[in-house]
């Protein structure tokens, strides 16, 4: 009875350990991306206008085919590069579940709303995580007529950091730009980017192809 008590015991605090260092890691995570995040240029005049191509990547859109305010950020801020230099774009982003239709067709018609030349919009509908975003709008660029040396990647401020990383992975030339995260999802956003960067690394590193 008594090692029947001791084994429960060991067990219990065990998990409680494991409980412990897994709240630790997960808030080191949070942090680093918060650190990552608050580094990461708010306003066109922050970036150097030598880029060649804009990169908008997807993000929700309601059953009535409206962007969520989350994606409606990221445009905003993408029709504001695109006029402070008129250069191709390419949307990204796949048909989600309860979406009408692909996030990337919306976004073009959002974008040519705002006065961003229609010609000029690239549309990638099948991508549905980060590194097929940039992996197809590479490829879409490289058969644009003009040479695209480097291009700017407009996502949530959050999302900037290892998006980056992915496009340098991918040889791709990049500078970011953020749209602001809506404060009441901020924990939400970043506490799923934070896992995001773990998987990233498991990919990377170990080969894992999570």
């Amino acid at each position: 009875m008594a090692k029947g008590k001791k084994k429960m015991n060991l067990i219990l605090k065990t998990m409680i350990t494991l409980a412990a260092l897994g709240v630790i890691t997960f808030v080191l995570l949070l942090g680093y991306v918060w650190i990552l995040e608050s580094q990461v240029p708010g306003d066109v005049s922050q970036i150097s206008d030598d880029y060649d191509a804009v990169v908008v990547l997807g993000a929700q859109v309601h059953p009535d085919g409206v962007p969520s305010v989350q994606l409606a950020w990221r445009l905003d801020m993408a029709v504001k590069v695109w006029e402070k230099k008129h250069v191709p774009v390419v949307v990204c982003g796949a048909k989600g579940k309860d979406e009408p239709e692909p996030e990337a067709y919306v976004m073009k018609r959002y974008m040519e709303e705002r006065g961003v030349a229609p010609e000029m919009i690239l549309t990638d509908p099948d991508s549905r995580n980060t590194q097929q975003n940039l992996a197809n709008a590479g490829k879409l660029l490289e058969e644009y007529p003009e040479e695209i040396r480097k291009i700017v990647i407009v996502t949530s401020d959050y999302h900037v950091p290892r998006s980056l990383a992915l496009a340098g992975d991918l040889g791709l030339e990049a500078v970011g730009i953020g749209s602001p995260c809506q404060p009441i999802y901020w924990l939400k956003n970043n506490g799923r980017e934070a896992l995001a960067w773990c998987k990233y690394w498991l990919n990377k590193y170990l080969h894992l192809d999570l």
